[in-house]
């Protein structure tokens, strides 16, 4: 669980931007989201494949992106 003190004179903003930092890097909200929902085995199957193709795509575009310039 992520928690932030508030030190003297800071104001509440930048609490508040410190704790959604602290929360971003725990990867709290991401876990969260990912047990929120039952998946079944071959629906998981599915969107690591499907992820897999999305990150081979991006980097080929990357890459021929490089070779242009």
């Amino acid at each position: 669980m992520a928690f932030v003190l508030v030190k003297e004179n800071e104001s509440l903003e930048n609490a508040l931007r410190r704790f959604r930092r602290k929360v971003q890097r725990e990867a709290t909200m991401k876990d969260c989201k990912k047990s929120s929902v039952y998946l079944k085995p071959g629906d998981k199957k599915r969107m690591k494949e499907h992820r897999a193709r999305k990150r081979i795509r991006r980097y080929l575009r990357r890459k021929r992106e490089r070779e242009i310039w």
